[in-house]
């Protein structure tokens, strides 16, 4: 069996990239928080994300129970698993998920910034610690059966770059996130206004839109004060790194987009 790592620090979003990833590199099976997955559906194992505390859940994860573990490995052999990729916090944990399934040492280790931009990686930072959301790449329908109670949302459909679907992912929250900082989106409308009315630029701010999600984004409308005796589009620009730099040094990560949409010019309020 040729067996890959993939490790990176929690909530850097592995398990948000891993299916695309192992596509990529030809793999079928992944082993993710205790979890065999092959070909995009889970076939074995339960999740260390619906565990009761983070000790029960790295438990899950390296395999410690012995009925799980060879669950896991019988599951292997029934589906003729040739290749795996191993997902964890380390190089330390991924070596020993594969020493507990047996597998045979790993031949190449991946890390999170070999797969995700920066801009990737601090999104999905800014969203763990603000929403407390965790991904897990298996279908909705093989979790909300058994869990149900917990937040469980549909995630999204993976395709390869010929819009071949190779799975799906689920949002969860975990009971054992208990500790994170939820943010209502008017905050992050207040900071937007704020940051675009001191620019001289600006008469008045009329409206703006938030989103964040798959990408986050800022639509504002605005009006400009009189007279425009300078070069609009370099003014503007300068708007968006103004707004941009902002929200990053207030949230940690940037936004997608930032569109401004000019309604008129007035002359300065007196």
């Amino acid at each position: 069996m040729k067996v890959f790592s993939l490790s990176g620090p929690s909530g850097t979003g592995k398990s948000t990239s891993a299916l695309v990833f192992a596509h990529k590199i030809g793999v079928e099976a992944i082993i993710d928080d205790g979890l065999l997955i092959v070909n995009g559906m889970k076939v074995a194992g339960v999740s260390a994300k619906f565990e009761k505390n983070t000790i029960t859940a790295v438990r899950r994860a390296i395999f410690t129970e012995e009925a799980h573990r060879e669950e896991v490995m019988k599951a292997l052999t029934t589906n003729n698993v040739q290749s795996i990729l191993l997902i964890g916090t380390s190089d330390k944990m991924t070596k020993n998920i594969a020493q507990r399934l047996e597998l045979g040492p790993i031949a190449t280790f991946y890390y999170v910034e070999d797969i995700r931009t920066q801009k990737e990686i601090q999104k999905a930072r800014f969203i763990r610690q603000t929403q407390g959301k965790h991904v897990m790449p298996i279908p909705y329908r093989q979790v909300e059966q058994n869990f149900f109670k917990r937040l469980v949302q549909k995630g999204k459909d993976i395709f390869t770059p010929k819009r071949e679907k190779i799975g799906e992912t689920t949002i969860v929250r975990p009971d054992f996130q208990q500790e994170y900082i939820e943010i209502e989106k008017q905050v992050y409308v207040q900071l937007l206004s704020f940051c675009c009315n001191q620019q001289d630029i600006v008469q008045k701010v009329e409206h703006i839109q938030f989103t964040l999600g798959e990408q986050a984004k800022a639509t504002i409308s605005l009006q400009l004060k009189m007279p425009i005796d300078y070069v609009l589009p370099r003014r503007l620009h300068q708007l968006q790194e103004a707004v941009q730099q902002s929200f990053f040094q207030h949230f940690g990560y940037e936004l997608d987009a930032i569109n401004l949409f000019v309604h008129c010019a007035l002359p300065k309020k007196k």
